[in-house]
């Protein structure tokens, strides 16, 4: 697959884009798009770029038809682009893009999509709006997907890694620990990630709920996740 790892050439090609978008249409535009981004090798860094830049010039009232389209696709790509226009959409809606990127996750059907969008939509809403956000992930911990579940906990790892204050982050890890007798592979690994972080960078969290964490409740591959994250803050604080 070719490379393409220039700015300049991004742009050229958004450039294409948008003139096709003006002279033809979605569709013209979602071509350009797809030839030039998503058919090559392009790093995640320029793909957010490029969504930033797109929706200068997509109607706002036409970008979620759009990023449909592009996650029709089915290329890697399209998840990225899709997930940062989704967050660009987070401070007018909030509870539609986490649905929408929730839609997007179930139809995707890889680890790779869940994480992708997860992080840039239900991460950054965490982060920047944990408040409004945090309830909504509750209600998503009770979701029958199991890309949907482990999405909360690489919410709950972005936001934590960016980071989230303590009196945030330990709500989340009570959510975490609520999901510790999973037992999906998947969704193991999402909230083990989530919670691993947490001990990484909120020891304190950890010591404050030791009793819980160590009671035969929760299965070990919690309290793994557990160990590793602290061992982490150990290295850490120590160089």
């Amino acid at each position: 697959m070719e490379k393409n790892t220039s700015k300049v050439h991004v742009r050229e090609i958004l450039e294409q884009a948008k003139l096709g978008w003006k002279q033809r249409g979605p569709d013209t535009s979602l071509i350009a798009i797809q030839v030039g981004l998503l058919k090559k090798k392009v790093s995640f860094p320029l793909l957010e770029y490029a969504a930033k830049e797109m929706v200068t010039w997509i109607p706002e009232h036409e970008q979620t038809v759009f990023t449909d389209a592009l996650i029709a696709t089915d290329e890697m790509g399209s998840y990225v682009i899709a997930g940062m226009i989704l967050q660009l959409q987070l401070p007018i809606h909030l509870e539609q893009s986490i649905e929408k990127a929730c839609w997007y996750m179930i139809k995707g059907d890889q680890w790779y999509v869940c994480d992708i969008i997860g992080e840039r939509v239900l991460g950054h809403a965490l982060l920047t709006f944990p408040e409004k956000t945090i309830p909504l992930l509750e209600q998503l911990t009770k979701d029958p997907n199991k890309w949907v579940v482990r999405s909360v906990g690489v919410a709950t790892h972005y936001a934590v890694k960016k980071g989230l204050t303590t009196k945030f982050a330990e709500t989340m890890f009570k959510l975490m620990l609520s999901l510790s007798g999973a037992t999906d592979f998947h969704i193991k690994k999402g909230i083990g990630w989530g919670a691993k972080t947490i001990a990484k960078f909120h020891p304190i969290i950890i010591a404050r709920h030791i009793d819980t964490i160590e009671s035969s409740e929760t299965r070990q591959w919690f309290r793994t996740k557990i160990t590793i994250g602290l061992n982490r803050n150990k290295v850490a604080t120590s160089l």
